[in-house]
């Protein structure tokens, strides 16, 4: 016992942090000086008495590697990652959150990272303190995470929109007593749970407030299932108690919104419904293309799908509101958009962020710049093609993978990608099925093309402009110009048309005769 005490007064010296301003990283060098000296004794222990080695501590990593080992090939740098989750405390350790110095929401962001379930138990929900972890819950559910929320509409403190904002996630079930006349919920605690049994939890004076997770002093003591296993029962048995108590209901978006409202006062009648406000939806004959794609899945067992559409008509719309569909429909939805120009991944990028009503969806993989996480990547097929090998993925990683023109696809640098992985659902879309060189692209899609809406179709619904051609007599003449695999040769074809003015002055002749105002449109050009 007395050499107990030593011990837990050095580290508790080394990790002291009397000032209250103290940063992060000086808390995370404080943690590795702890751990620093624990191997020292730990290694001198091991030379004097001759005894096993290979149990020296390693600042968590191992144990929270082995926490998101599931998750890790998410990120290309899984050490640095680690370093972004890894809570302040660890997961070992009890502490004590006093609102001074370390802010106790950036340690639910890290706890939030790595677990498995989540329950949290408070008396009100504020929207501006569920803004700080919200993006995290989000990521969590949309990995398959289950949450858990106990609430009340106590002094009508909990705002409306954050029980809202909270329904919307997936996996996500909301308990709310709207008794105020009985027995008031008091208790705050934010318990996580992981498959690995390093379970933490944090019980105090903290509700679900910005003033209550930032600026406000509040006390708040971390439990920990390594050090206290029996305070961690006692505090799930608990939450279980109170979860199947009389009083508290499920609450259903839709259903119970206007009880809820009633209960918290409700908001002005003049209050804008923002979840009316779609930037972005499928017009009627893009639902079209969207319930035939339901039908080759469904009915005819066909997930590689070939769409058809004629330029103009939105083909990332239909592809990112079949996506949302698929999304909403299952618990894990990992995005790879390919394609073979960078504006294309970036007008598509932009398009799949309106559609899902998300803003942060997705990242780029193309000219230079790295996702920082797989799981939603649009992506070069030249850079993807040059780093496959190295990336270590299984090929069922992704789950929904769209090949844009893939028209495009039956050249070598596509294949790889398209043998490669093996999707749930394998989406291509062009404007220009038929290739010149008779390769026949459905081969990758059932041998079917699964929905099309075609230039004469898209004109004669009045979907698109009408536009008019000529056809004028060329003074070129193509009888010496090698031809090869259904082309011409481009290098031959530029040696004809460069410097030939009777050429020029046949197309300048058309212009002038067929276009009312030739000046004002070769000037617009």
């Amino acid at each position: 016992m007395y050499l107990t005490n030593i011990f837990e007064q050095m580290l508790s010296n080394v990790a002291d942090t009397s000032d209250d301003d103290e940063d992060d990283n000086q808390q995370i060098n404080a943690v590795k000086k702890g751990i620093e000296l624990a191997n020292a004794i730990i290694r001198k222990l091991v030379k004097e008495f001759h005894l096993e080695s290979g149990n020296l501590l390693s600042a968590q990593a191992k144990i929270l590697t082995a926490v998101i080992d599931k998750t890790q090939s998410d990120y290309p740098d899984l050490a640095k990652r680690l370093e972004e989750i890894m809570p302040m405390k660890g997961l070992i350790n009890g502490a004590l959150f006093t609102g001074k110095g370390m802010k106790m929401y950036t340690e639910l962001q890290k706890e939030i990272a790595s677990a498995d379930e989540i329950y949290l138990m408070v008396s009100f929900i504020k929207k501006r303190g569920l803004a700080l972890i919200l993006p995290q819950l989000k990521e969590f559910t949309n990995r398959g995470g289950k949450l858990k929320v106990i609430t009340t509409t106590y002094m009508q403190a909990t705002d409306f929109d954050a029980i809202i904002q909270l329904s919307a996630l997936k996996n996500t079930e909301i308990k709310i007593t709207y008794d105020t006349t009985s027995e008031r919920l008091h208790a705050k605690a934010y318990i996580f749970l992981r498959k690995t049994g390093f379970n933490t939890a944090y019980i105090g004076s903290s509700n679900l407030s910005e003033q209550a997770l930032d600026t406000g002093a509040e006390w708040n003591v971390k439990v920990t299932q390594m050090e206290q296993p029996k305070m961690m029962k006692t505090i799930l048995g608990a939450f279980d108690a109170s979860w199947w108590a009389e009083g508290y209901e499920t609450f259903i978006k839709g259903e119970d919104d206007e009880r809820l409202k009633v209960a918290l006062n409700g908001p002005s009648d003049k209050e804008i419904d923002f979840s009316l406000l779609k930037l972005i939806h499928p017009f009627d004959y893009q639902q079209e293309i969207l319930e035939r794609l339901q039908v080759e899945r469904e009915i005819r067992g066909h997930w590689r799908n070939l769409v058809v559409a004629a330029t103009g008509t939105g083909k990332t719309v239909m592809a990112a509101s079949d996506y949302k569909a698929f999304a909403d429909s299952h618990n894990r939805a990992r995005l790879l958009f390919v394609a073979h120009r960078e504006e294309i991944l970036r007008q598509s990028l932009k398009t799949f962020r309106q559609v899902l009503n998300d803003y942060n969806f997705g990242e780029k993989w193309f000219g230079g710049e790295e996702p920082t996480n797989y799981e939603y990547v649009f992506a070069s097929k030249d850079t993807l093609n040059n780093r496959l090998d190295g990336l270590q993925l299984p090929e069922d990683y992704y789950d929904y993978i769209v090949i844009d023109e893939v028209h495009h696809a039956a050249a070598s640098s596509y294949r790889k990608i398209i043998n490669y992985f093996k999707p749930k659902i394998l989406l291509g879309l062009t404007a220009t099925p038929e290739r010149m060189d008779g390769e026949d692209i459905t081969l990758d899609f059932d041998g079917s093309i699964s929905a099309e809406i075609r230039l004469d179709d898209a004109l004669n619904k009045k979907l698109l402009a009408p536009f008019y051609y000529y056809g004028i007599t060329d003074s070129v003449d193509y009888s010496e110009v090698a031809w090869d695999k259904g082309h011409y040769v481009a290098s031959e074809l530029s040696r004809i048309y460069t410097y030939n003015d009777a050429r020029t002055a046949v197309i300048l002749k058309s212009l002038e005769r067929y276009l009312p105002d030739v000046r004002s449109r070769l000037l617009n050009k």
